[in-house]
């Protein structure tokens, strides 16, 4: 038999070539060409399937800047199903490592799948054949050692990143709305004049009464773009999952509260607020508040602390706003009944606008405060009050020598309060912790059952989230007071703004007032008491 019959007697082998680029020779030419490691690897594959008579390429799968973690690479998905199908017999690749450094995926197919789908597997820099049985274990080491670099690398990109984010670098490669990233400097956050135009009326026409919708609705009419839209005009890709066009995301509520609660505004960074499961599970998931990573005054703020801090008391005291309109109106959340503290709440008739109290209006109290009154009369009596005050205030001595021996703020009884039930709880975490531990010798010492164990560790569990969820929620209220006291102090300023008004608006009614009680018509005097409780008393 010569020659040519013996190559054609040969079974024919369709190979499969696996290329990947990893994030150690990242060296290209520019970004559209492939990487010399990529072209390297084709070349010296290629060579390889030259040397072998009965080898023929079946095809090329090119992963390129994706991590060998996990299977989460297109080519690498599609090269599986090929085998799966029996449409490749070998993998070729430079290294096992090409491949993958996943453990977990060596073992899943080249010793189990391949195996199972006849597919045989061959790295050529460290000799890797699965059609030999001797080399098995050098494998699987090879698998550890990898997994292992993975890992370390991991952990190195974390501590790196951690490090850059407590000295005040921004490391996100993409800058939030407002902003845009410095070009001198890849962790400088520097402000987009054009977007934070839009940030300032954001917070201005909430502060003005409208709402999130209402302010969604408001920027879609002037046809802003939307932060999306605006950095993919400025020709940043954002991987954006939607199932519209990029140009039809418009403005949406969700986009309106983030700016409105986002402290980058104010000149401060707060990062590290998520993390994935591994270096192998990309999962996100959430952190702690405590963990985050808080950095002040990093860059140049487009929002003062006092209309922030105004927006954040407007967004825990407002209500829904109108339907029609998309503001909430003057006395939304302001106003309350001075019989039973139920909130009054707005109503219209053909002719006029009234409140009237949430106890007899729902039907499910009997307030003795059941007669309406006009929605103008009230703003009328309001508006005089306020030109009162203002009246009586407006010396500008007056208000330095209050401001320099201000008494202590009405909040602070609060705030001490809540500290109070914080240490209570924090005291009784402290026993939890201590039971949880005798819980665990007492079973190791078999004092109780395995499943006592379980049972009891479940109580106290549950008992353990509970406090801490009601620890969360005091620091929250807490800090509501806090920001309540400064505004507290600011709002002593209002009066060297206004000397008279002509008109009520919401951001005066904000600035003011703090509440409003309304009490029941007195009938001998066809009166009712109306009191004021002021931001500033």
């Amino acid at each position: 038999m010569n020659d040519m019959e013996s190559v054609k007697n040969q079974e024919l082998l369709r190979v499969g070539i696996y290329l990947r680029l990893s994030d150690e020779d990242k060296i290209k030419l520019n970004k559209e060409d492939d990487s010399e490691s990529i072209k390297n690897q084709r070349n010296l594959l290629l060579d390889e399937i030259a040397k072998h008579t009965n080898f023929i390429l079946a095809d090329e799968y090119c992963d390129e800047d994706l991590s060998g973690a996990g299977t989460h690479r297109p080519e690498f998905e599609r090269l599986i199903r090929e085998c799966e199908l029996g449409k490749i017999d070998i993998v070729l690749c430079k290294s096992q490592s090409r491949f993958s450094r996943d453990m977990e995926t060596i073992e899943k197919y080249l010793h189990n799948k391949f195996i199972e789908w006849n597919v045989r597997f061959i790295s050529l820099s460290d000799n890797a054949d699965t059609a030999n049985e001797g080399n098995k274990k050098s494998r699987q080491i090879n698998g550890l050692v990898n997994e292992w670099y993975l890992e370390d690398i991991s952990n190195n990109i974390r501590s790196a990143f951690r490090s850059k984010m407590k000295q005040g670098e921004f490391i996100s490669p993409f800058a939030p709305y407002g902003y845009e990233i410095s070009k001198e400097n890849n962790n400088k956050l520097v402000v987009d004049v054009i977007a934070s135009v839009v940030v300032k009326e954001i917070y201005d026409l909430y502060l003005s009464g409208l709402g999130f919708v209402g302010i969604s609705k408001h920027l879609n009419d002037k046809n802003i773009p939307s932060p999306s839209l605006y950095k993919f005009q400025k020709g940043i890709k954002l991987n954006i999952v939607s199932n519209r066009p990029r140009e039809e995301i418009k403005w949406s509520k969700t986009a309106v509260k983030t700016i409105l609660t986002n402290k980058v505004y104010l000149g401060h960074l707060i990062q590290g607020k998520r993390t994935t499961v591994s270096y192998k599970n990309h999962k996100i998931k959430l952190k702690d508040k405590e963990d985050w990573i808080k950095k002040e005054n990093t860059h140049q703020a487009i929002i003062n602390e006092e209309i922030f801090s105004k927006a954040q008391i407007a967004m825990k005291e407002r209500r829904r706003p109108s339907k029609a309109t998309g503001r909430v109106h003057n006395f939304s959340g302001k106003v309350f009944c001075l019989e039973c503290d139920g909130c009054l709440r707005k109503r219209t008739s053909r002719t006029n606008e009234y409140v009237v109290c949430s106890s007899n209006d729902s039907g499910y109290r009997n307030c003795i405060n059941k007669s309406c009154m006009r929605y103008d009369v009230l703003e009328n009596l309001v508006l005089d009050a306020i030109n009162k005050k203002i009246s009586q205030f407006y010396d500008e001595e007056k208000l330095r020598n209050e401001k320099e021996n201000r008494a202590i703020s009405p909040f602070a009884d609060k705030v001490n309060s809540l500290e109070n039930q914080k240490q209570i709880i924090e005291k009784k975490l402290v026993k939890i912790n201590s039971y949880l531990k005798n819980l665990y010798e007492d079973k190791i010492d078999g004092i109780i059952t395995v499943e006592q164990f379980k049972d009891l560790m479940k109580n106290y569990s549950k008992n353990e989230d509970t406090y801490k969820k009601h620890i969360k929620q005091i620091d929250d209220d807490i800090g509501f007071y806090q920001m309540k006291e400064q505004a507290n102090f600011n709002n002593k300023e209002i009066f060297k703004k206004y000397k008279t008004l002509n008109k009520l608006n919401r951001t005066i009614m904000d600035e003011f007032i703090d509440k409003i009680f309304v009490g029941s018509i007195n009938k001998e005097k066809n009166e009712r008491e109306i009191q004021i409780k002021w931001n500033f008393e």
